[in-house]
């Protein structure tokens, strides 16, 4: 008969979902690593939200000259 698995307190739980949250597997060299997500806003990525929602103006400003010449 093998031991009983503790419960996690709840301030456990929470470290647990913002790691989960913050943090996500992957595989190198067959070997998990754990990396950082990467940033996104409203479920896309930032560079893609940018291009979808920026205007000339606001991209001349902050210097994201590559991004309009997308546009053009």
């Amino acid at each position: 008969m093998g031991r009983r698995k503790r419960k996690l307190t709840p301030a456990q739980k929470a470290e647990k979902r913002r790691r989960r949250e913050e943090y996500m597997t992957i595989f190198v060299n067959g070997k998990q690593k754990r990396v950082k997500r990467p940033l996104t806003v409203e479920g896309m990525d930032i560079d893609g939200f940018i291009r979808q929602n920026a205007d000339p103006i606001w991209l001349h400003v902050n210097g994201l000259w590559e991004c309009m010449a997308d546009e053009e």
